[in-house]
């Protein structure tokens, strides 16, 4: 299981750098959040009715952390290095969650990215990135993500990462006000011995 001497931890890979989401993060994750409210909204989980809203940034980042000092999540900022900015600046954001140990050793993860960066390799490296450290680093052995079948960016991530599509799950997770139904998409540690990172990064 996890301890401190593996989160928190920071990965990179060229000019992507992905680390822990902090509250000291408010400010800058608020503006690309908002900046994307249209983008992210159909995709965007919620609560069924008669519960409580989603949480605030603060309560978002307390609840993560605390998921990740229980070893069942691993809470990341995606970000990146730009000319002329004197520090990477926040583009997306990528949780590992559900993490189970014991005879399972799997884990689901969820992303978003700024629509200003959609369309450059952001997501798949990240995903690869992450990916890899769950399998070489954690010793997980499965990674899966969940996709509504309308969401062509995503599904082209599965398709160039090599996820298989392991079918429909009906009304699966509340998204956007109503329950929606998700592809799972999955992959293992033995699917990808050279690295998911490595192969991605050799096809680009």
């Amino acid at each position: 299981m996890l301890d401190q001497a593996i989160w928190p931890v920071t990965l990179k890979c060229g000019d992507l750098i992905l680390r822990p989401i902090k509250l000291r993060d408010k400010a800058e994750w608020t503006r690309v959040r908002a900046r994307n409210a249209a983008w992210l909204q159909p995709w965007e989980a919620s609560s069924p009715a008669g519960q409580d809203g989603l949480p605030t940034y603060s309560g978002m980042v307390r609840v993560l952390n605390r998921q990740a000092r229980e070893a069942s999540a691993l809470p990341f900022i995606i970000t990146e290095r730009v000319p002329s900015v004197p520090k990477p600046v926040i583009v997306g954001q990528l949780t590992v969650s559900g993490i189970q140990w014991g005879s399972a050793m799997t884990a689901t993860l969820g992303y978003w990215v700024d629509k200003d960066r959609a369309g450059r390799g952001i997501v798949p490296t990240a995903v690869a990135m992450v990916t890899d450290h769950c399998f070489r680093q954690l010793g997980l052995h499965r990674m899966e993500i969940n996709i509504r079948p309308e969401n062509a960016a995503s599904l082209r991530v599965v398709a160039k990462l090599g996820f298989r599509d392991e079918g429909m799950r009906p009304r699966y997770l509340h998204i956007n006000g109503e329950w929606a139904d998700h592809r799972s998409f999955a992959i293992t540690d033995e699917e990808i011995p050279e690295g998911i990172l490595n192969r991605w990064l050799a096809t680009r």
